[in-house]
């Protein structure tokens, strides 16, 4: 099985890490079969730079990305993420009425 994951990179304390492909079994700073971008999370911001047609390409063929590649993707907009929520939508979803709240502060509804 072919995985989309993070290859570390530089000097001890310094790391970088290149986002490659490589087979499951194979050593993590071992052998891989493309290297597709590269993140480093010592920069501020944290930089992240990925080849996304590369990138599509694997995952269309089954390649697996790691929880962490992952959100990189999704950061470098090449895999679609979640929308963060603004406070007001949070807190208006859970006034709206008939959002399922309990049933004891149904029933002490009920009794006034």
């Amino acid at each position: 099985m072919i995985k989309l994951r993070l290859r570390r990179m530089g000097r001890k304390r310094q790391a970088h890490y290149r986002i490659v492909a490589a087979e499951a079994t194979w050593p993590r700073d071992g052998r891989f079969i493309e290297a597709v971008g590269y993140y480093n999370p010592r920069t501020e911001p944290a930089t992240v730079e990925v080849n996304a047609e590369r990138a599509r390409y694997w995952l269309e063929h089954g390649a697996q990305p790691t929880e962490t590649v992952r959100s990189l993707l999704v950061k470098a907009g090449v895999l679609p993420g979640r929308q963060p929520e603004t406070p007001e939508k949070a807190a208006s979803a859970r006034k709206s009425p008939g959002s399922g709240g309990s049933a004891a502060s149904a029933a002490a509804e009920h009794a006034l």
